[in-house]
């Protein structure tokens, strides 16, 4: 009992965090919680502040991974390119791995992900021709976004770099899952991994040809399996585990533990208070005790409400934490399954 309780009060001091560089979209695809205003009253609209990178950065020189996406599209940053830069300068990387839209980068941008070794970009590209594209893409542009991914390759032959890796990410609807096998043909000409991922609402768009879709991804595509999968304790293990091993923080500083939250946050603020502080306050800690079945449910703690913790406690699958669990970053099996079935 001794060593869970040391475990539990455990100074987290983690190596990679996730700071959303903007909440901003300029695109209104339907089953966003962006497009449909859900995070404004906890997450609200803006951008990363240069001012607080820089001052995070500096005051806490053992961060090495930063993941700057999120609720928003990261290149509607004004300041994006002072914190490429001073990232790059701090030997910090810089991924993009939860998603980028990648319809609106400048030229002068382009050439910085790659001059400054940007380690990796996921580009959601739903679609193989811009008449499906935007069906869900609403607003967004298919050819430009092939255009930018273009030029981006370009500069990556002219600095002879690897960087940014690119992903192009491919969410199967109905509407557009007969562009599957073209899809997947263009990002491999393009140099890009390519992978699969299944809607979170079933009802836009619901997959028709289920054969096919399980052929092509090879991932559970019935209600059933989805179902099965996706609310299961396990699937959210890899989101739970934030809380310590990349926890989430908003563009403006505020805790939210994982990229999952957008209704409330947990105390303290990362900019004002600091980093260590804030992610070690009570209402964290209670969540991560909570999250490890050590705690009871507590109304003011983000997690109370959250449709994984509710699964997770229903079936009493609680978090199994270790001595180093700080350093243990394994993502998911069932996780991997869903969002990264395809690496071509």
């Amino acid at each position: 009992m001794q060593n869970v309780e040391i475990e539990m009060f455990k100074t987290i001091r983690p190596r990679k965090i996730r700071l959303d560089a903007s909440t901003l979209c300029q695109l209104r695809c339907p089953c966003c919680s962006t497009a449909a205003r859900k995070i404004e009253p906890a997450i609200g609209f803006g951008c990363l502040k240069f001012k607080d990178f820089k001052k995070l950065l500096d005051e806490n020189r053992y961060l090495k991974e930063i993941e700057l996406s999120n609720y928003g599209e990261i290149f509607l940053n004004p300041e994006l390119d002072s914190i490429i830069k001073y990232a790059y300068e701090k030997k910090v990387r810089l991924l993009a791995e939860n998603g980028v839209n990648f319809n609106t980068v400048a030229d002068q941008m382009l050439e910085m992900l790659v001059a400054y070794r940007f380690r990796l970009l996921l580009i959601s590209i739903d679609g193989a021709s811009h008449q499906t594209y935007q069906q869900y893409r609403v607003n967004g542009n298919f050819a430009m976004v092939i255009k930018n991914i273009r030029k981006l390759n370009n500069y990556k032959s002219l600095h002879d770099s690897d960087y940014p890796r690119l992903i192009w990410q491919f969410v199967i609807f109905g509407h557009n899952e007969h562009e599957i096998p073209l899809a997947k043909k263009m990002a491999q000409d393009f140099g890009m991994r390519f992978i699969l991922k299944l809607s979170w609402d079933r009802h836009f768009s619901p997959i028709k040809n289920l054969d096919f879709v399980k052929k092509e991804s090879g991932l559970p595509v019935s209600d059933c399996e989805a179902d099965q999968v996706m609310q299961g304790a396990e699937y959210g293990a890899s989101f739970c585990r934030m809380l310590w091993e990349e926890p989430q923080i908003n563009w403006d500083g505020k805790i939210l533990g994982c990229c999952c939250n957008h209704w409330r946050q947990f105390d303290g603020n990362a900019f004002t208070d600091g980093l260590v502080p804030a992610l070690n306050s009570e209402s964290i800690t209670y969540a991560r005790a909570m999250l490890q079945g050590l705690k009871p449910l507590r109304e003011d703690i983000p997690c109370a409400t959250c449709d994984l913790y509710l699964e997770r406690a229903k079936a009493n699958q609680w978090l199994k934490r270790g001595v180093n669990m700080t350093a243990f970053r394994v993502k998911s099996r069932l996780r991997k399954l869903i969002h990264y079935a395809l690496d071509q």
